[in-house]
């Protein structure tokens, strides 16, 4: 089996990498009070050595208050996280990688009472953790004002630090999609009713992102039909409907789409074959990233309930890949549990694997 369709370099006016794999971002927890350590480097580096084209890190929290559930989520906005970014930074590079930082802010899903900051309220777009459960407030304006500018102010550390691109977290049910999702975003201003208002909060958090980077660095938007609330959301249930939440956003500045699926294989919509990458590349004429279950034979549920996730052939990936269905391919249980998985992958046996499963988040590896 030939993987020539992995190996192939990928070039754009903004960024060039080695190879078409990436490594997906997974939260880690391994960050006392925020701060990545040399852990977090090493951590990081292994998976440059094992020649991943480009690393997308865990998510890292932005400036705002209700950014973060834990302490032990990095952040990327003190001085100190920010010092211990630049050394994740520095081996990755020289370990011949590239690297972008995910900017987060996880919205509803932080419950009031945890976080750095206890005390401050939880922050989500009409006051709603779940489809019609109350636990807060809606977002002012100001509010929303406020969170808007600490992505930009993330974009520019970013880019300061060397970072060779980043990416948006506007999936699986964290603050961006809690207000691209209808089920927690019943607001009725500039930010709320249609799918196109729905989508003007992602909108402004890339205008406001391009404004500190500047035109030519690479901004990567990650969106998800799925919620951690509901495994079966949509946002949009035809390729028309996706047309609507995505096209603002691409226009407001995103180079490529990282298009979160459980299973990457599953078809997006009726009538086609087509993932959600591939429907995304179709419709908007941009790089599209997959990603779910790559080379596992068990989605992260099955694993994150404590089973285990073995090796599975990865030939459909590559078929698809050599059709140019999408452009990246992004891994992620499958590298914690093989930091060389790309090297093992050329070698042609997949069996050779070592399997994943939930023990291995206990330390980094």
């Amino acid at each position: 089996m030939s993987i020539d369709a992995l190996l192939r370099p990928f070039t754009t006016p903004k960024l060039s990498l080695k190879n078409r794999l990436l490594m997906a971002p997974m939260t880690r927890q391994f960050s006392p009070n925020g701060v990545p350590g040399a852990n977090v480097v090493d951590y990081y580096r292994r998976r440059a050595e094992g020649d991943v084209g480009l690393i997308i890190t865990e998510g890292t929290t932005v400036g705002h208050k209700a950014a973060s559930f834990d302490a032990s989520i990095p952040n990327f906005h003190t001085d100190e996280a920010l010092a211990g970014w630049a050394e994740v930074v520095k081996a990755v590079h020289a370990a011949g990688g590239k690297i972008a930082p995910q900017l987060w802010h996880v919205g509803c899903a932080r419950k009031p009472g945890s976080g750095p900051f206890p005390d401050y309220p939880s922050a989500t777009p009409s006051g709603f953790a779940l489809p019609g459960k109350k636990v807060g407030e809606p977002l002012s304006t100001a509010e929303i004002d406020d969170i808007v500018k600490a992505f930009g102010d993330a974009g520019r550390n970013a880019k300061t630090l060397g970072f060779d691109a980043l990416e948006i977290h506007g999936a699986h049910g964290y603050m961006i999609d809690d207000f691209l999702w209808e089920g927690l975003n019943t607001r009725d201003d500039k930010y709320g009713g249609s799918r196109a208002k729905r989508s003007q909060f992602a909108v402004e958090i890339v205008q406001a992102i391009r404004a500190e980077v500047g035109e030519d660095f690479p901004i990567i938007f990650r969106f998800s039909q799925w919620k951690q609330q509901d495994y079966d959301a949509r946002l949009a249930t035809t390729p028309e409907e996706l047309m609507e939440v995505l096209a603002p956003i691409s226009d407001a500045g995103v180079d490529i789409f990282h298009c979160s699926q459980r299973r990457f294989w599953e078809p997006e919509f009726e009538g086609s074959t087509l993932n959600l990458a591939g429907w995304t590349r179709k419709l908007l004429n941009k790089p599209t990233i997959t990603v779910g279950s790559v080379s596992l034979n068990e989605e992260f549920i099955t694993t994150f309930m404590g089973g285990e996730a073995g090796s599975a052939d990865i030939g459909e990936l590559l078929q698809r890949m050599e059709a140019d269905e999408f452009d990246l391919v992004a891994v992620g249980r499958a590298l914690i549990a093989n930091p060389d998985w790309l090297k093992q992958v050329q070698q042609g046996d997949v069996s050779s694997l070592k399997t994943y499963d939930k023990s291995l988040l206990a330390a980094l590896a």
